[in-house]
C-alpha cells in the first residue's frame, strides 16, 4: 500500500512518532508496550486535532443541507417526472444558500492518507525496516513492546514461530488481538449508527434509508480486514473510532437537528445542556443570609410641662 508521492508525509509521520516516544521515554521505559500505545494514542490525537476544522465545516454543511430538506421535498414533487431539471433545481438550491452535498467527504478524504501513512510506518516497523528516517534503535523498540502479552508489530495471522521470536505466548497475542478487532468493529458499528441515527431522524422519507441501514451493519464487517493489521495499527483504528463517537456526540449535542413543529415550519430545539451547567443545576444554591432587622425609631415624646405653663397662668 506503499506510495511513492506519499514519501514526504510517511517521513513526517515517523518524525513525529519519533517526538513524542522521545517525549514519553524520559519518564517512561521506552521499549515498554505502555510507552508505545500512549504514542500511537497521542499521535491519532494530533492527528485528528488536525482535520478538526474540517469536521465543523462538515457538520454545518450537514446543518445547512437538513434546513433545506422541505425545499429539496418541495422541488422533487414538483419535477418528479423530469429528473434532469429536478437535479438541477437541488444544485441550484444548495448553491444559492452556501451548502455543499459533498462537504461529508472532507474528513473521510483528509483521514485516508493519513490512514495510509500509519499502515505504512507501523508496517516498516513491523518488519524491521529502516525507511523514512527512522533510527534502528526506535524500529526495535517498537518490535520489542508488548501491548497485554502481544507485540505491537503482530498481526492475527502472524506465524507462532514469528511470535514466538518476539519474546510473546502465541495464544495469548491471538487472544489480545482478536479482543482489539472486536472492539475495532463495535466501535466503528457505533460511529456509523450514530451518524445514520441523526441522519434518519432529520430525513425520516430519505430515499436512501434503507441503503444507511444496510450500511450501518455491514460497515462493522469492515474491520474484519483488520486481522491482517499489526496491533499498533488497530489500536490507532480504535482510537480515532472513539475520538469520532465523542466528537459528534459533542456536536450533536450542542446543535439539535432542526425539526417541524405542527405548523410544517423547520425550528431548531434547543440544545442539551452540558455537563457543567448539569452540575450547575444539580447543586443546592446557597441560603441568602438573614436580613439584619430593621433599627427601632424612637420616638421623642413631648416633655410634660407644669399646668401653669400650658395654660400661661403664674403660679401662686
Amino acid at each position: 500500500m506503499e506510495l511513492s508521492w506519499l514519501n514526504w508525509l510517511y517521513t513526517a509521520v515517523a518524525q513525529v512518532i519519533t517526538w513524542i516516544h522521545q517525549g514519553y521515554s524520559s519518564f517512561l521505559d521506552p521499549n515498554s508496550g505502555l510507552t508505545w500505545a500512549l504514542t500511537i494514542i497521542t499521535l491519532t490525537v494530533l492527528m485528528r486535532l488536525l482535520i478538526f476544522p474540517l469536521f465543523l465545516k462538515q457538520m454545518r454543511s450537514s446543518k445547512k443541507m437538513q434546513e433545506l430538506a422541505p425545499k429539496v421535498q418541495e422541488i422533487r414533487k414538483r419535477y418528479k417526472n423530469d429528473k434532469q431539471r429536478m437535479n438541477q433545481e437541488v444544485m441550484a438550491l444548495y448553491q444559492g444558500q452556501g451548502a455543499n452535498p459533498l462537504g461529508g467527504c472532507l474528513p473521510i478524504v483528509a483521514q485516508f492518507p493519513i490512514f495510509i501513512s500509519m499502515f505504512t510506518v507501523l508496517n516498516a516497523m513491523a518488519h524491521g525496516e529502516l525507511k523514512f528516517g527512522m533510527s534502528k534503535e526506535l524500529v526495535d523498540s517498537a518490535r520489542a513492546a508488548h501491548i497485554f502479552g502481544a507485540p505491537l508489530p503482530a498481526t492475527f495471522w502472524t506465524d507462532s514461530a514469528q511470535i514466538e521470536a518476539l519474546g510473546a505466548n502465541p495464544i495469548q497475542t491471538k487472544i489480545v488481538l482478536a479482543v482489539f478487532v472486536a472492539i475495532s468493529s463495535l466501535t466503528t458499528f457505533l460511529t456509523v449508527r450514530q451518524s445514520v441515527g441523526r441522519s434518519m431522524a432529520q430525513m425520516p422519507d430519505n430515499p436512501m434509508a434503507q441503503q444507511q441501514k444496510i450500511l450501518m451493519y455491514i460497515s462493522p464487517l469492515f474491520a474484519i480486514f483488520s486481522l491482517n493489521f499489526p496491533l499498533g495499527l488497530i489500536l490507532y483504528w480504535v482510537t480515532t473510532n472513539l475520538w469520532t463517537l465523542g466528537q459528534q456526540h459533542w456536536f450533536y449535542s450542542r446543535n439539535p437537528s432542526p425539526v417541524l413543529d405542527a405548523k410544517g415550519n423547520m425550528v431548531t430545539p434547543e440544545p442539551k445542556p452540558g455537563l457543567l451547567s448539569k452540575v450547575k443545576k444539580s447543586a443546592p444554591e446557597p441560603e441568602a443570609p438573614p436580613a439584619p432587622p430593621e433599627p427601632k425609631v424612637a420616638r421623642q415624646q413631648p416633655t410634660r410641662q407644669p399646668r401653669s405653663k400650658r395654660t400661661g397662668s403664674k403660679k401662686s
